[in-house]
């Protein structure tokens, strides 16, 4: 998987992620998210969109594309199922 199929697939990850948290949320309210990992999956989803609008020649390029390479492995199983 190239680098740019890799961030928009991290991005959809995210995305499916942010509707089971919306599901929790109108299920039982927002305490049960006080906890959650939503603030971390903006960042990140803020981070992978800024990856997709960088100029390659920008320097933080070379620093971000393994950081969200390795940031994806957190959804290996959904990996293998693509």
């Amino acid at each position: 998987m190239g680098d740019h199929d890799l961030v928009r697939y991290l991005i959809r990850c995210i995305e499916t992620d942010n509707h089971a948290y919306a599901l929790v949320l109108d299920r039982f309210g927002g305490e049960a998210l006080l906890d959650s990992q939503l603030p971390m999956l903006d960042m990140v989803e803020s981070l992978a969109r800024d990856w997709q609008a960088m100029d390659p020649a920008d320097e933080r390029h070379v620093g971000l594309t393994p950081a969200l390479r390795v940031i994806t492995q957190a959804y290996p199983r959904q990996l293998a199922e693509r």
